[in-house]
């Protein structure tokens, strides 16, 4: 009876301390979305208001006179973009890392290594390079100039694909070189071997991967402000609209915020099954 209670007490308390883990990490943003729905009298009182009328007027600031949802687009333009073919080339070029160990692993590591340069150590010839590809007709008919779209893209692709790479790398060596050799004998070529075989099979490491490459480009905020003046702005940037001369505009921003994360959220959550499967399938190599 005593093991048992002890038990009971264990499971309490651990499930206790998960709990307030999860509350601790969770609470800014319930309390950001709070916020979105408080009045602007009930945002900044002192004690904290926990009860009062909801209201939408937050929202309908930002969507309508602030057009939030321009930046939202832009957004999702530039990190689906930036994502597929940071996918497309890291894939192709992990494999052939995995299998063929090109370079002996010192053109895996370069690649690595380029990834702890920081941003803000490239920004300015990122700004002079795009902003001189702008004046030419190749760059203006790629987007590749300053406040485009091409801009923000290649360099999303360029920060993200090292570490795409190196990710999926270890995917790749989980997977069976028998498997690959048997389809070549059932008569498959080396790309229909990756098709059917491979990527399916790879399918877990390259969505984890694809997450991370996403929300990396969704949050990014040193290059969207540097490359863009309007057109092209992010919603990381079109948050910065709220801050006035005036003051900060805190309901809208939580409203902007809570728009801003609410992709992210949706995509996670469907791509949660698919993360777990990921995120264990290269952790232990035997």
């Amino acid at each position: 009876m005593l093991q048992h209670k002890t038990s009971l007490a264990k499971e309490l308390l651990r499930y206790g301390l998960i709990a307030l883990v999860v509350g601790f990490f969770f609470f800014p943003i319930f309390w950001m979305i709070v916020t979105s729905l408080k009045p602007a009298e009930a945002i900044m009182v002192s004690p904290p208001q926990f009860f009062f009328t909801p209201t939408l007027d937050n929202y309908a600031h930002a969507l309508g006179e602030k057009n939030f949802l321009f930046y939202v687009k832009n957004s999702l333009i530039v990190s689906v973009s930036s994502t597929a073919i940071v996918i497309a080339i890291g894939s192709l070029a992990a494999y052939s890392f995995a299998r063929f160990n090109v370079g002996d692993g010192h053109i895996l590591f370069f690649i690595l290594s380029t990834k702890m340069m920081p941003a803000i150590a490239v920004i300015l010839p990122y700004f002079l390079i795009f902003r001189d590809l702008g004046r030419t007709d190749f760059g203006s008919a790629l987007q590749l100039g300053l406040d485009q779209y091409g801009a923000l893209i290649v360099s999303y692709v360029m920060f993200n694909l090292p570490f795409a790479i190196w990710l999926l790398v270890s995917f790749f060596q989980e997977i069976p070189r028998e498997l690959e050799h048997s389809a070549r004998l059932d008569g498959l070529s080396r790309m229909q071997v990756l098709r059917k075989v491979t990527f399916p099979l790879a399918a877990p490491g390259i969505a984890v991967t694809a997450v991370f490459t996403l929300i990396f480009s969704w949050n990014e905020y040193l290059f969207a402000s540097i490359l863009t003046r309007k057109f092209a702005s992010t919603v990381t940037v079109g948050v910065e609209s709220f801050f006035t001369l005036q003051g900060i505009l805190w309901g809208p921003v939580a409203a902007a915020a809570t728009i801003s994360v609410a992709p992210m959220l949706i995509f996670v959550l469907i791509m949660q099954r698919y993360m777990v499967r990921g995120l264990t399938f290269g952790a232990v190599r035997g």
